[in-house]
Formats: structure tokens, C-alpha cells, sequence
């Protein structure tokens, strides 16, 4: 019997969550509808829980973002 020390679900979701990251170079990123909160323009990765992770190293909650033009 082999047993191993390193857990599957661990490598499936890496790769899971790797392949689900959306990066754009040049977005941006609107707090409202009308278009007048601009959260941040630039490079973005949205997360796949949704999050999007700036350059800086913050990252804004889905709830705080109405749209993202790319």
C-alpha cells in the first residue's frame, strides 16, 4: 500500500483556482451605476470568489464593485 503525504483536494483546487484568475491589464473598476466612483483604473485580477486584487496588494469585496469595464 501507498500512502500519500500530500492531500489531492489540495492540488485539485490550485489548479482549480489558477485557471479561474481573469487578469486585465487596463480596467475599470465602478463603484455605481451612472459611472461617477471610480474605484481604480489599471491592472486588476479578479479572484474567482470574486475578490479583485490590485497591484497595491488590497483587494476590493464583490459588494463594493457594481461593474468592470476591461
Amino acid at each position: 500500500m501507498v500512502i500519500s503525504t500530500t492531500s489531492v483536494w489540495d492540488e485539485v483546487a490550485d489548479g482549480i483556482a489558477a485557471e479561474s484568475v481573469i487578469e486585465y491589464e487596463k480596467a475599470t473598476v465602478y463603484g455605481d451605476y451612472k459611472q461617477e466612483r471610480v474605484l481604480h483604473q489599471g491592472r486588476i485580477r479578479l479572484l474567482p470568489n470574486g475578490w479583485i486584487a490590485l497591484p497595491t496588494g488590497r483587494l476590493l469585496s464583490p459588494e463594493a464593485v457594481h461593474h468592470i469595464d476591461p
